[in-house]
């Protein structure tokens, strides 16, 4: 039997487990179905050791539930980027880091060859020298330390530049306090700030969305394929029935819910011909394949489809290309009238017209009329009328009218 190590090799194997116990919690062993339950206390083990502060047990009938209490309102960092610094390593791997770290803080280019005979004669060991090459290439690919060649020679040194200049800048300090609470992959400030030893003492967000870090990962490599306009290859876990398939798309922009903070990826499915959304939080990985030669003409044809999405959907119900929705609603004039002023702050660009004394009209073309339904639910009682060319959407909205009556028995 092995024994169990804090530390994880595989970010992904960590990531679903954290976020079930941010997200939903409270479940007992027996309801992780996912793994087996020795899986299930290595990582619950893991948490308790990262997190200790924030998580929190109930004991109920099927045994105790463990959950993370975290309330972004008191906090000065995401206490989720713990599991960002928890990545296993070997022997080899801890003592290279710092002996080529600590060497080049010191010389200028060395080639691999003249880094393996420092190491031996500074340091008194030994590496073969395929295993420091590895080491320095994979250190050049993350950008730790700088690769040159110069001749024949291959060099690699250590560019301080930018650490140097946060640190005799203090004006940034604030700055990185901020975004590693703010920002997309704010862990990159949190690093930062650590190094730095700056501490933020300034800002606090009332509603953050601190679990979102889990999927920064993910977001980086999307952005990067945008960057370079490829086509990708996903591989997605859905949320329903988690089943993994694979998709080819061209990834566009990155949708943020306003409401939830929940964040999706806006691909073009060429096998489809049309857009499509993916949360952020069902992408396991990402391939980047070829270029895409055609990718600023998606993009122009995204932009010019978006005032018409209500949230993220670009599918209409009737297969249509657009769903019209009008609804005719009551007001008590004049002391309603922040329920129209509503409708025209809250209604994307759809159209408000008075048809009598107390009645208004409201029209609007978008591609799923079916993602409007919480929305109109806020105006029950107002409604006069509602109509729409997605006639499953019209139906469904009467039918649940119909459910609360007899519900309330009215």
């Amino acid at each position: 039997m092995s024994d169990f190590q804090e530390l994880i090799k595989n970010f992904s194997n960590i990531r679903e487990y954290v976020r079930d116990f941010f997200v939903y919690g409270f479940k007992t062993r027996n309801e992780f179905q996912q793994k087996s339950s020795r899986t299930y206390d290595n990582q619950r083990r893991r948490l308790e050791s990262w997190l200790s502060p924030y998580v929190r047990k109930d004991y109920a009938t099927g045994g105790s539930n463990l959950s993370l209490a975290i309330d972004s309102n008191l906090l000065d960092t995401n206490p989720l980027f713990q599991v960002w610094k928890t990545k296993s390593f070997t022997d080899n791997d801890i003592v290279l880091h710092f002996f080529i770290l600590d060497l080049l803080q010191s010389s200028s280019a060395l080639t691999v060859e003249e880094i393996t005979d420092k190491l031996l004669t500074k340091y008194e060991t030994l590496f073969d020298v395929q295993v420091v090459r590895r080491k320095c290439n994979a250190y050049a690919k993350e950008g730790i330390l700088q690769k040159q060649k110069i001749g024949k020679s291959v060099t690699f040194f250590l560019d301080n530049t930018l650490i140097n200049w946060l640190k005799t800048n203090e004006n940034i300090h604030d700055a990185l306090a901020f975004y590693q609470i703010a920002g997309n992959l704010g862990i990159i400030g949190n690093v930062l700030s650590e190094q730095l030893e700056i501490q933020n003492q300034t800002f606090r967000v009332k509603h953050s969305f601190f679990v979102h870090t889990l999927e920064d990962g993910i977001l980086f490599e999307l952005l990067s394929a945008m960057n370079k306009q490829l086509m990708t290859q996903l591989e997605i876990k859905s949320s329903k029935n988690m089943h993994i398939s694979t998709i080819n798309c061209i990834p566009l922009q990155i949708f943020t819910s306003t409401r939830s903070g929940r964040r999706f990826l806006c691909a073009y499915l060429n096998s489809h011909r049309r857009f499509n959304c993916y949360r952020l939080d069902t992408i396991k990985k990402v391939f980047p394949l070829e270029n895409v030669e055609h990718y600023n003409e998606l993009l122009e044809k995204l932009n010019r489809n978006r005032p018409y999405l209500w949230g993220v959907s670009f599918q209409s119900q009737e297969r249509s290309h657009l769903d019209t929705l009008v609804m005719t609603i009551w007001v008590q004039e004049p002391s309603e009238q922040y329920i129209v002023d509503r409708l025209k702050r809250e209604g994307r660009g759809g159209t408000v017209t008075k048809t009598a004394r107390n009645t208004y009209r409201y029209e609007i073309q978008v591609f799923d009329c079916n993602e409007m339904l919480p929305w109109i639910r806020t105006f029950t009682g107002r409604i006069l009328s509602l109509e729409c060319t997605a006639k499953s959407v019209e139906k469904r909205f009467y039918e649940d009218l119909e459910n609360m009556y007899h519900m309330y028995k009215i």
